[in-house]
């Protein structure tokens, strides 16, 4: 591929397990959290399957494993607590995963914008890329807090095109779950799932346009997939 050829593209992505594998700081602050109320601890590969949907829904989850549940007020509390507690140490164990850094940089070379297009609270999303040093690597970072209506809401995965100056019409979703690819179906995008994320159930399943089993397969399958949808 020849520099510029993804000139005018803007490749959204998803942030928990797509860029990044924060399992295992969601686990110790969802632990500290369940430990208030004294709920047991949840394990790493179930915290995986929980989140996606922001801090609150994976509370929700995680107490529902233990039959409990909780008023709004109460989950507004635990919230809040487990927004602390991540803060406090937010990529402690996190990391991207392989290939990213590389991946964003060949897309880059190629002429396209970047963007993250996730439920995670903008400021934790922005101070978790900029612990891994590679916020600047995109053009607009918008959380869950920055709009309106959240994913699977298409209008999220609208304003984190348009907020880094793309076109919608030359856009592609990358992400790990059912919610990213119901997000781009709504946009009216082609979307990708990477394999070794979140996938909520079977990622073949998910009826995306591709799946990605390595970030050195980005570009050529971003490529493809605008071609298709021109």
């Amino acid at each position: 591929m020849t520099s510029g050829e993804l000139a005018g593209a803007t490749i959204v992505f998803d942030l928990d397990g797509t860029l990044v594998d924060t399992a295992p700081d969601l686990l110790r602050a969802l632990n500290a959290t369940m430990d208030l109320e004294g709920l047991p601890e949840v394990q790493l590969d179930d915290v995986r399957h929980l989140i996606g949907r922001g801090a609150r829904v994976t509370i929700e989850r995680a107490a529902a494993l233990s039959s409990v549940t909780y008023a709004d007020e109460k989950l507004d509390e635990l919230t809040q607590a487990f927004v602390g507690f991540y803060r406090e140490d937010i990529a402690g164990g996190s990391r991207p995963f392989p290939g990213v850094e590389a991946a964003l940089d060949e897309l880059s070379g190629l002429g396209a914008k970047l963007s993250v297009c996730t439920n995670k609270r903008t400021g934790l999303s922005q101070q978790l890329l900029d612990a891994l040093n590679i916020s600047d690597r995109f053009e607009a970072i918008v959380g869950a807090d920055s709009v309106p209506e959240r994913k699977p809401h298409p209008d999220h995965f609208r304003a984190a095109v348009l907020r880094a100056s793309g076109d919608v019409s030359r856009a592609v979703m990358i992400g790990d779950t059912t919610i990213d690819v119901a997000t781009a179906r709504a946009a009216g995008a082609p979307v990708a799932v990477v394999s070794f994320g979140y996938c909520d159930g079977d990622c073949d399943a998910f009826g995306a346009d591709a799946v990605l089993n390595r970030f050195a397969d980005l570009a050529p399958v971003c490529r493809r997939l605008l071609a298709a949808h021109a």
